[in-house]
């Protein structure tokens, strides 16, 4: 039966897709388009990365295309989105307007549902997470959250790979051996004859030591480089491997070979491998590597691994099983590797950005003639001298330099705009007291490079940095109150108005250490940041106190958040100061992250104790 709803296939809603792709340099072309305003359709109201992890797109493309539907008034200007009435004419005439989701509502897709009695064990990897060491996000690590960690157990028992057995985690920034031991813990006893962890990282390694001691699963460590081949004493040692490698086909291959490595010969063995969502033709690289080392899918699932901060995926990746075959033992093994191996060392390459109003396209990028976008906008396209420009694809690093375009040849003057270096987004609570000066001291932040300001200038665009002032009271004190929810939950003074008051007492006698970002043509601010110059009465030293960091929903929130802590330690270093110092509440996660991230240590703890009040049952 037809729907008397439904519009005639429109050839104006295709060339609306094509339009829309082509403006972005969609590697999915028109079908990535078409997935976005279905998944918008089914969604609405949603968020860049509501819709990211529903299209599997990454969160910086969906933001742009968001951009270019919203500029043809197909998409509300509001956030959260939603489709105008003539998006949802567009949608109709694609034929999309049929509300159905078959989606299972109890595992949300994923396939595997945490039983309850495995909740305390949810509740005691949040808690080792909490103390454990911090994500390096330079090396792409985001560290899967406390229920990821245990459907991973959960799919390994689901597979037959346990119980019993031995497992090889090929890294584990994770702690998914903690997971195995603290799961099997819960449950009474361990679920896994041997674990072995093979990672780089001291601190992770000996983090796993310490707590996996106690809790009945044996847990062996190997400190070792997996550019590297494995030790000869792992080889062919292990039935099952695991691992969530960093998330570039080189870096798939290395990782899985070196799981392959380990596993005993034969088909059949089990091969556990997570990832980060890529275009089709990334994917086709990566499924090339897998092929390519004689594996062969037998189980994959989307959206089965969340990540905390991990904003430029949406925050999840997907899950493979993956078994080895005849082939795998005859397949050509990974030898050492100096190439090129997370997604930072491949952002050196230079990408190509077209202009809007002439369309020549203009290499940007280190070694070109603008090393950054904001240095192009400033001096205008080559060819027509305007703008602005759109990023496109990222220019091949082996391409000869006489065969670049004449603007793509290297220059002897670097233009360099303002900007910082990275972690990601966060709120921070105020005031701390200066802590005493250490003996030795390890300075844990320098000043960005040109290099890194031109980075974090294109990350952050359109958003720039300036010293606060009283027009900014308003927002500043909505930053404020959500800093006190974030911080103190139903303790919380969350009252805009007051917070607005405070601040402007604060800026009637200094405004400097005050900073907000705010986009170039003005408006309300989108994020904040307040450092103060204090001096410790005891001593008479001078420091920082790095009281409030807060920045709105963006789709580029986190470059933000660097932005402006970049710009309140240059404050800082503008004053004489060489110490900062900070407070943050113990659940304000990623506000302690950005603060390890820039190289703060923890140097006290503080410690609250209730007392029973004499109204209270315990006086009676």
């Amino acid at each position: 039966m037809t729907n008397a709803r439904r519009h005639p296939r429109s050839s104006i809603a295709d060339q609306v897709l094509t339009e829309v792709a082509d403006a972005v340099r969609l590697q999915e072309g028109p079908p990535g388009v078409r997935s976005v305003l279905r998944a918008l359709r089914r969604l609405a109201p949603a968020s860049t990365k509501d819709l990211s992890r529903a299209t599997g797109l990454p969160v910086p493309i969906v933001a742009a295309l968001g951009n270019e539907l919203r500029r043809r008034g197909l998409v509300t200007k509001e956030r959260p989105s939603r489709l105008t009435e003539a998006g949802q004419d567009v949608v109709a005439q694609l034929g999309m307007d049929l509300s159905l989701d078959a989606t299972c509502r109890t595992c949300d897709g994923r396939e595997l549902v945490i039983p309850e009695v495995l909740d305390e064990a949810v509740r005691r990897l949040r808690a080792l997470m909490e103390s454990g060491p911090a994500a390096d996000m330079a090396i792409d690590q985001s560290h899967c959250t406390a229920e990821t960690k245990v459907r991973r157990v959960l799919a390994l028992l689901t597979a037959g790979a346990l119980p019993g057995g031995s497992l090889l985690l090929i890294g584990d920034d994770d702690l998914v051996s903690l997971a195995v031991a603290v799961v099997g813990d819960v449950l009474g006893g361990p679920i896994v004859d041997k674990v072995t962890v093979v990672d780089i990282s001291p601190e992770i390694l000996d983090y796993i030591q310490k707590v996996s001691a106690g809790l009945g699963t044996r847990v062996e460590t190997v400190r070792h480089d997996l550019r590297q081949p494995l030790p000869a004493a792992l080889h062919d040692q292990y039935d099952v491997a695991m691992t969530d490698p960093p998330y570039t086909p080189e870096g798939a291959r290395l990782f899985l070979s070196r799981a392959v490595e380990g596993l005993r010969p034969g088909p059949a063995h089990s091969v556990f491998f997570s990832f980060g969502g890529k275009s089709p033709d990334e994917m086709l690289e990566v499924q090339r590597e897998i092929m390519a080392l004689g594996l062969v899918t037998n189980g994959y699932i989307r959206n089965f691994n969340e990540y905390e901060g991990s904003g430029i995926l949406g925050g999840v990746g997907f899950f493979q099983h993956l078994l080895t075959t005849s082939s795998t033992a005859s397949a050509p093994a990974q030898g050492e590797y100096g190439g090129p191996l997370y997604t930072g060392d491949k952002r050196t390459r230079q990408r190509a950005y077209a202009c809007v109003a002439c369309g020549e396209i203009v290499p940007v990028g280190t070694g070109a003639r603008w090393t950054s976008v904001a240095a192009l906008r400033e001096d205008g396209c080559p060819r027509c001298g305007k703008g602005p420009f759109r990023p496109g694809r990222l220019l091949p690093a082996e391409q000869p330099a006489e065969q670049r375009p004449a603007e793509q040849q290297p220059t002897t003057a670097a233009q360099t705009p303002t900007a910082a270096p990275a972690p990601t987004p966060a709120k921070a609570p105020a005031s701390a007291s200066a802590p005493a000066a250490p003996a030795t001291r390890t300075i844990g932040w320098h000043p960005p490079t040109p290099e890194a300001r031109a980075a974090l200038t294109l990350r952050a665009y359109p958003y720039v940095t300036r010293q606060a002032d009283e027009r900014d009271l308003p927002a500043i004190g909505a930053f404020e109150a959500e800093i006190a929810r974030v911080s103190f939950g139903e303790d919380a003074i969350d009252d805009p108005a007051r917070w607005s008051a405070r601040l402007g007492r604060a800026m009637e006698k200094s405004k400097e250490g005050m900073i907000v970002a705010h986009a170039p043509d003005g408006g309300e601010p989108v994020g904040w940041c307040w450092v103060s110059v204090n001096q410790n009465a005891m001593t008479g030293d001078r420091y920082a106190n790095f009281r409030s960091l807060a920045v709105s929903p963006l789709d580029n929130r986190g470059d933000v958040a660097e932005l402006l802590l970049t710009a309140g330690l240059e404050f800082c270093l503008t004053k004489g100061i060489t110490e900062v110092v900070g407070r943050v509440h113990v659940g304000n996660v990623p506000m302690r992250t950005v603060y390890r991230k820039f190289g703060f240590d923890p140097t006290s703890l503080s410690m609250k104790l209730f007392l029973p009040g004499t109204e209270s049952e315990g006086t009676r």
